[in-house]
């Protein structure tokens, strides 16, 4: 389901999307919230900037780049949550982000 996606939202997944391919670490975790916890199977959970900034900077340093997505959509959990979902290639990789989200979406 697309909704009408606040720009900031949009922005930011091209943020995260330009500084991975272009080797930025450090640019990827800047996208997320100080007191973000990711989870990337099978990889793990990486909380905070610098686990997330450190986990971005090994697939980097691992030879990955090009990340393109696709079939990206957006649901719209309430006016200050969206969740986006998408399919990802990228050159020696290929995944799908079941559930990502942008705002504030804590319970």
């Amino acid at each position: 389901m697309n909704t009408q996606v606040p720009e900031a939202f949009m922005a930011g997944i091209t943020r995260w999307q330009n500084a991975f391919n272009q080797q930025d670490a450090k640019g990827c975790a800047e996208q997320y919230q100080a007191d973000t916890i990711m989870h990337a199977r099978p990889f793990g959970t990486f909380t905070g900037r610098n686990e997330i900034q450190a986990f971005w900077q090994n697939i980097i340093d691992s030879g990955y780049n090009n990340v393109q997505y696709q079939n990206t959509t957006w649901e719209k959990k309430n006016d200050k949550c969206y969740i986006l979902r998408s399919q990802w290639t990228m050159n020696k990789a290929f995944g799908v982000v079941h559930e990502e989200h942008w705002g504030f979406c804590r319970k």
